[in-house]
């Protein structure tokens, strides 16, 4: 080997090539480890309506530790990211003692049950409200389709000038409804028949309960040529 000059050049080519490794992971250690450039502002951009200052500052005190090189944008993006109206962080270094983070609430659609909430993107989540929302009650998965079908319902029920209180889908992915006025409504399984039942309903209703001086507290819309009726005064 020491008569090879071409072997001799590889070895000390690769010697070279490990000192040099050496001293960058020695020296990008001791940058980490440094006192200099220490991050001295979180800027928070976004509306924020249900999340404090000081909650995004407690979340993140201990995932910014270090300089600028040594804090994580992943790191404290998933701590910001565990607060109950946060449901969207960015998180980026700026140069050079600055970190940005961009956040985004959850905007509260319905109750999920008594201990959850589901956002306006069909997203469940722990916030706690005591705005009057409506209340969900369906199968855990069912977030986004509980959502859609509010909207599709509540558009359909715009005539009759009375809100949508509750809409139910039973573990036999049948559909209930209940009404403002205390009206609960059985629509059955299929989602576009559903629809289309809840929405002849509407348009006959002038013509049939509208005009009824009694009130109605069920009508199940599971017939293909009408309607039937429960009301409390004619209960056994």
């Amino acid at each position: 080997m020491w008569d090879n000059p071409r072997a001799l050049n590889m070895a000390a080519g690769m010697l070279v090539g490990l000192a040099m490794l050496a001293f960058s992971l020695v020296g990008t250690l001791a940058l980490l480890r440094s006192e200099l450039f220490p991050i001295r502002e979180l800027v928070v951009q976004g509306r924020l309506d249900r999340t404090e200052r000081a909650e995004i500052e407690g979340a993140v005190r201990h995932r910014i530790g270090g300089n600028f090189f040594a804090a994580s944008p992943a790191d404290v993006r998933a701590a910001l990211e565990q607060l109950p109206w946060v449901r969207r962080v960015e998180v980026r270094r700026t140069w050079p003692d600055k970190l940005l983070v961009r956040l985004e609430e959850h905007v509260a659609l319905a109750r999920w049950g008594d201990d959850a909430l589901v956002n306006t993107y069909g997203e469940r989540f722990n916030g706690q409200s005591e705005a009057p929302l409506p209340m969900f009650i369906a199968p855990a998965g069912t977030e986004a389709e509980l959502a859609r079908r509010y909207a599709r319902f509540s558009e359909v029920l715009v005539p009759l000038g009375v809100p949508l209180e509750r809409v139910v889908l039973t573990p036999r992915l049948a559909w209930q409804l209940r009404l403002g006025n205390g009206l609960q409504v059985m629509l059955g399984r299929d989602a576009a028949q559903a629809e289309e039942r809840l929405a002849r309903f509407v348009d006959t209703y002038g013509q049939t309960l509208g005009r009824l001086a009694r009130h109605h507290d069920y009508v199940d819309l599971r017939y293909p040529n009408g309607f039937a009726l429960r009301v409390p005064e004619l209960r056994s």
